[in-house]
């Protein structure tokens, strides 16, 4: 696979939500979003999305220039609920925390849920950003159907994400964790299948409910991801629809009135309006110090913390490039090509 540096594919997806009629500091946020994704790691959530989000320009799923405002209810309270107005998910996600941030910074916790919002990209982003404000951040979101219930051949819940971020002292990066419900994400399986790669088993079913190592049996011919963990990544699933998807409107991902994109809820928190801050950054390394001095189970291994993965690989592909399978990279300059963009 060729890699591209970090500006470099920053600065052609950008050109690309412009060329889509994205206003420009909406077209960098989305930039900054997918190329972020794949800057961590996250492929799946990554430049790829563009492909799909153009073809929802097309089809008029989505409100390119839209901006996403609070709704009249309970303006001054703990709770909120932001309308995206079918426009770009990350903007709004970005604008909500925003909000979250000022109302927990003034009331110690704040709540909001997301309506008519177009796909939210990567979940862990807001985490991160929550955390870099000093608030621990809790974010969830419920996604179209693609996911069986335990016991179940038929896919119906969504992937619906739960990730939640906690801040560290001196700027470190947060301890976070950011997991789809499912045993993996669905856009990872476009990944493998770009890649001309097998899924792992017991990530899918086909649609006899079979075990397939085939990610076309999920992405074109109706199977479904398994939950993660079986029964608890399930039980889950159901609340992320439950939290996510009902209390923002979105309603579940199985029924007809679901519409393209997110059922999002985040909640911000702030640690002092529980036990001083300082006492709380001290306890949290004295806990991250003790993890990380677990005795590795092989030699010469490592305990790494939740997110640590996600910083290493960014510091990595800084400075050696992002890797993309070239049937994602032909695709997208065929894309820049309908849109009168100079290709990657």
């Amino acid at each position: 696979m060729k890699t591209h540096s970090y500006q470099a594919l920053l600065d052609f997806i950008d050109r690309l939500f412009a060329a889509m009629g994205t206003p420009a500091d909406l077209a960098s946020l989305m930039a900054k979003s997918l190329v972020g994704s794949n800057l961590c790691g996250h492929d799946s959530h990554g430049v790829q999305l563009a492909l799909g989000y153009a073809q929802a320009v097309k089809n008029g799923q989505v409100a390119q220039a839209a901006r996403a405002s609070v709704t009249p209810n309970a303006p001054m309270l703990a709770t909120l609920t932001v309308d995206a107005a079918l426009g770009w998910g990350p903007p709004a996600g970005y604008f909500t925390c925003d909000r979250l941030i000022e109302r927990a910074n003034t009331y110690g916790v704040a709540a909001a849920v997301i309506q008519r919002c177009h796909h939210i990209g990567r979940v862990g982003q807001y985490a991160e950003y929550f955390a870099a404000a000093g608030v621990i951040g809790i974010s969830m979101c419920n996604s179209g159907s693609g996911v069986a219930p335990f016991g179940s051949k038929t896919r119906m819940l969504g992937t619906n994400p739960i990730t939640i971020g906690v801040p560290r002292a001196n700027g470190q990066a947060p301890v976070m964790i950011d997991a789809s419900t499912s045993v993996v994400a669905g856009n990872k399986l476009s990944v493998l299948l770009d890649k001309g790669l097998p899924t792992p088993a017991n990530w899918i079913i086909n649609a006899n409910g079979q075990p397939s190592t085939d990610p076309a049996d999920f992405l074109q011919r109706g199977g479904a991801l398994l939950p993660s963990g079986g029964h608890k990544g399930y039980g889950l699933g159901v609340i992320v629809e439950l939290l996510g998807g009902l209390l923002s409107g979105a309603s579940a991902s199985f029924f007809a009135d679901f519409g393209p994109g997110n059922g999002v809820l985040m909640i911000a928190l702030r640690p002092d309006a529980f036990v001083p801050m300082p006492d709380y950054l001290a306890q949290v390394e004295r806990v991250c110090t003790a993890i990380k001095a677990a005795p590795a189970a092989t030699e010469g291994g490592e305990v790494l913390l939740p997110g640590e993965p996600e910083v290493r690989t960014r510091h990595e592909r800084l400075s050696n490039g992002i890797p993309l399978p070239e049937e994602t990279a032909t695709k997208l300059n065929q894309l820049a090509v309908e849109l009168g963009v100079s290709p990657l």
